[in-house]
């Protein structure tokens, strides 16, 4: 079996941490990894199956020899890394929003759109964490019935934030738990026992980015400029998992029962859906998990050919890291990427 050399930049971060994970679990052929991260990060060790790796800093240098680089560092180390890496010869699958809505950067959900992965130049982009588990869920029903209008409504978990935004629940729940007042640093109000209508910053139509990302990078994975999408982004006190109440109008009535045929065999989805014993997905259950969970399906009553549905997954694995591994198997499955020599 062909093994290829592995970057990962953003090592010591939570998506870092799950592309560590998720290569290990998935038996990702690796032949050699590195680990890179900031100045401030370089020298710690991380264990990787079973080895103590030390993170290094992020150089112009550091792709030499690499097949694949994984980033997941933010979009202004995006932007000036991802092209040194690229002209290194490695193919760059990059979680930031810096290359999204590039014209000639493939946006990929292997379970959307992988033949986009062929046309890359050296960078793939992977979607928004919210994009992903909705279009995951919805392109199985595009393709039988095809959408004219998505309005989603998204409860996102503060990991979408990072681990400072984790320790800030985590702390604020005490303060408020014994009375004290709370001082919010990440968010700009207080996350505890609150929900916060604002992820990422403001626009001049009123909007978030955050749900202008939905919106764009819908249209783009599932190669439908038409559909016509509107998004309500949330940040809840949850620490891990994303829902998402999802309202869909099809061209022509789709039924529930014809709804969860379909999903049921559609990949990475899972259906939870049982009114009767409260089976229905949630982000307690969904942390830790690979799938996309589908659950309260159920005509909508204000549209014949509206459905309503509620999505669940975690925004750190399928959200994120995952879809990245995905991108990368999927390019060893189909030989679109050659190993090259031992990374140093």
């Amino acid at each position: 079996m062909k093994e290829y050399n592995v970057a990962i930049v953003g090592a010591t971060g939570l998506v870092g941490q799950e592309f560590i994970k998720i290569l290990v679990q998935r038996s990702f052929p690796v032949k050699s990894i590195r680990l890179l991260a900031s100045d401030r990060s370089a020298g710690r060790k991380l264990i990787v199956n079973k080895q103590e790796i030390e993170v290094r800093e992020t150089a112009p240098e550091s792709f030499e020899g690499i097949d694949i680089a994984l980033f997941s560092a933010g979009s202004e180390i995006s932007r000036h890394f991802s092209p040194i890496a690229a002209r290194s010869g490695a193919v760059v699958v990059d979680n930031s929003a810096a290359w999204r809505m590039e014209p000639d950067v493939p946006l990929v959900v292997p379970e959307v759109n992988p033949g986009d992965i062929e046309r890359h130049k050296g960078i793939i982009a992977n979607p928004n964490c919210s994009t992903i588990q909705m279009v995951v869920a919805l392109y199985p029903l595009h393709k039988v019935n095809p959408i004219k209008r998505i309005v989603v409504s998204t409860y996102q978990s503060v990991s979408g934030t990072g681990a400072a935004a984790m320790e800030e629940l985590n702390v604020q729940s005490k303060q408020v738990l014994e009375g004290q007042t709370t001082i919010p640093h990440v968010y700009p109000h207080q996350i505890a026992f609150n929900v916060l209508p604002e992820i990422d910053v403001f626009l001049d139509d009123g909007y978030t980015k955050e749900e202008q990302k939905m919106v764009e990078e819908t249209r783009k994975i599932m190669h439908a400029p038409e559909i016509a999408v509107s998004a309500t982004c949330v940040r809840v006190p949850v620490y891990t998992a994303h829902g998402e109440a999802v309202w869909v109008e099809f061209s022509s009535p789709m039924m529930t029962d014809d709804a969860e045929r379909i999903l049921v065999v559609a990949p990475g989805v899972k259906i939870l859906d049982d009114n009767a014993i409260s089976l229905y997905p949630h982000p307690w259950m969904a942390a830790g998990t690979d799938e996309v969970f589908v659950g309260r399906i159920r005509r909508d009553t204000s549209h014949p050919n509206g459905l309503v549905m509620w999505v669940v997954a975690d925004n750190l694995r399928k959200g994120a890291a995952l879809n990245a591994v995905q991108i990368a198997e999927e390019m060893v499955k189909r030989d679109w990427i050659k190993p090259r020599e031992v990374a140093k």
